[in-house]
């Protein structure tokens, strides 16, 4: 729910006009950050996984932003000023998230009079683990057993625990422990209580129910690899590989590609430049050494 969840987020940025005091690398950080809308990120292509070469309304959602502040006083440029340009696949995938009470989003830059900022971003998907743009959430927290029946937590105290440790919120939606009710030793916790805090791009029931697909993704593609297997529960490897690996050559690699251990110099890396075809790296460029012949030693 941190980190394997996907979502939208600004991934590029093309500065057309930029005559504000911020850098272009500083402003495209902030774009950055901005929460996207991604409920219905689910029909979009990652972008290495689209045929396009760059970007395309298939893999992607294109905002745009210009303001020039032709007043005398400072000009205020926020996320409700990016405008969705392009096909999209729903039309409120990729909007900028505003939820404030003036209806203006956060804050991007600010631009004194004669200033004016014109530029394109291009907002793929993504999952945290990329980078932390792509969080749908800010912080998730979770607690079970309220009334600590389990005794998983041991309580320090001064004088009376249950005055010093109030019960959780939680604690009313479970019956509290009876007085003189003997202690369970095979009880296992059986009811968990989240709390989430969204960054905005998905709600917060929303980001549970993705999770628990994340989840049911990697179960079942754990079951197929062990199902799959060979006998001896490996399944069959289907990750990165090189090019050659596996092409039917002798040493495996295909073609009879060289395995990276001989030199340009002879066979199987044992021979130097100065040596003929039987030297074996035993001359020199000036002729035999005083102590032997090839590879023979006068000790």
């Amino acid at each position: 729910m941190l980190a394997e969840i996907p979502t939208m987020a600004i991934d590029l940025v093309q500065i057309e006009d930029n005559s504000t005091v911020l850098a272009d690398e500083f402003i495209a950080h902030r774009l950055g950050m901005l929460p996207l809308n991604a409920e219905g990120v689910e029909n979009l292509f990652y972008s290495r996984d689209c045929d396009c070469d760059e970007y395309c309304d298939r893999c992607s959602v294109i905002l745009s932003l210009h303001a020039k502040c032709t007043g005398d006083e400072n000009m205020h440029v926020s996320a409700r000023d990016l405008v969705p340009s392009g096909e999209r696949i729903s039309q409120t995938l990729g909007n900028p998230i505003i939820s404030d009470p003036d209806g203006l989003g956060p804050l991007i830059l600010k631009l004194r009079p004669g200033q004016e900022i014109k530029l394109k971003c291009i907002a793929k998907k993504g999952i945290a683990k990329e980078h932390a743009k792509w969080a749908p959430s800010a912080a998730i927290g979770f607690e079970y057993d309220p009334h600590n029946k389990l005794h998983h937590l041991d309580l320090w105290y001064e004088q009376d625990a249950k005055k010093e440790w109030p019960p959780s919120e939680y604690a009313d939606w479970e019956e509290p422990p009876q007085e003189g009710e003997p202690f369970d030793y095979d009880a296992v916790p059986n009811r968990f209580y989240f709390n989430v805090e969204t960054a905005g791009a998905l709600p917060p029931d929303a980001i549970i129910t993705e999770g628990i697909k994340v989840l049911q993704i990697k179960l079942a593609q754990m079951v197929k690899d062990l199902s799959e297997g060979d006998g001896d529960g490996n399944g069959a490897y289907d990750g990165p590989r090189s090019p050659e690996f596996g092409g039917g050559g002798a040493d495996g690699w295909g073609g009879g590609q060289d395995p990276g251990f001989t030199t340009p110099y002879g066979n199987g890396g044992n021979q130097s430049a100065w040596g003929g075809a039987g030297a074996g790296g035993g001359t020199t460029p000036y002729g035999t050494t005083p102590y032997g012949g090839a590879g023979g030693s006068s000790w």
